[in-house]
């Protein structure tokens, strides 16, 4: 089992490598179309390798809807089976992270949730792998306030770390019936840059594939870099349509990303991590091309 891993991950990496090489080549041939479309001096670092550059580009076809980077690997097969997420929390939870977990349950569905106990990381995505489990989220808190959340993809990555902010429980929402089970649609709203879709595609993952006449929408909306996650029901009355939230309701803003799994540690490789103290970062927008 352990050799398979291992074989499974270096032939993951090995992948990886190639398919980031073949975008910095894709990268260069368009840095020289581009040059040439605009009638302006080849880029310093391509001129050397310009004749050969042209000559590729004679053949270059790139399908529709195909973005050319496959850092998303691990999501090829995706959508064929129900994804089997698992919730967890850190250890000596309070009473409002369980039962925050518990309904995190419900806004996934399909998830289940796991006490942590004495646990080490090590030993519970060992135990996930085993079960064929293809998400680990782990929960944790600040003096009972959710404050975090781990999602890690089995069996090779990537894994996701948010700050989670604003938990409003579903009696706290107030006005609401039994908890909808149907696989929900998604709307993900303005994560429209090479790192928003990253993000949309790690939580889109987490859902199975809805019924077209499923009632329920999940929505991932982004403003200014903080993705707002509500859930609602709606009904059709005639020609209008009500809709109805059922929660939970909490906030998410990614800081970091690494293309390893969460027992790994330091020792993935970092994909993406927030830099808030540079001079330049109250003015970007990363999770958003405009």
């Amino acid at each position: 089992q352990l050799r398979r891993q291992a074989r499974e991950r270096r032939e993951y990496l090995q992948r990886r490598a190639k398919e980031q090489q073949q975008q910095r080549q894709r990268e260069r041939r368009e840095s020289l179309k581009r040059a040439l479309d605009e009638n302006r001096l080849l880029p310093t670092e391509l001129r050397r390798e310009a004749l050969a550059l042209q000559k590729e580009l004679e053949f270059d076809f790139q399908a529709p809807g195909e973005t050319g980077d496959s850092q998303d690997d691990e999501y090829r097969w995706a959508g064929l089976e129900p994804p089997k997420v698992m919730v967890t929390t850190s250890r000596d939870p309070s009473a409002r992270l369980r039962l925050f977990a518990k309904e995190l349950c419900l806004l996934l569905p399909g998830a289940r949730r796991m006490n942590r106990g004495r646990a080490e990381l090590g030993a519970l995505v060992a135990a996930c792998r085993a079960a064929g489990v293809t998400d680990l989220l782990v929960l944790h808190e600040t003096r009972g306030r959710p404050d975090g959340l781990t999602v890690s993809h089995l069996p090779h990555g990537p894994t996701a770390h948010f700050t989670l902010s604003g938990a409003v429980l579903r009696q706290e929402v107030g006005g609401l019936g039994g908890a909808p089970l149907a696989a929900p649609h998604l709307l993900l709203l303005r994560l429209d840059s090479t790192l928003g879709k990253r993000v949309g595609t790690i939580l889109k993952h987490l859902f199975p594939v809805p019924r077209p006449d499923s009632r329920r929408v999940v929505t991932f909306a982004n403003e200014d870099d903080v993705i707002l996650v509500r859930n609602h029901v709606y009904r059709r009355r005639g020609r209008t349509v009500e809709l109805e939230e059922v929660g939970p309701r909490f906030q998410l803003r990614p800081y970091l990303i690494r293309l390893g799994t969460l027992e790994q540690g330091d020792a993935a490789d970092v994909e993406w991590r927030w830099h808030p103290y540079t001079a330049t970062a109250p003015k970007r927008r990363l999770l958003s091309a405009t």
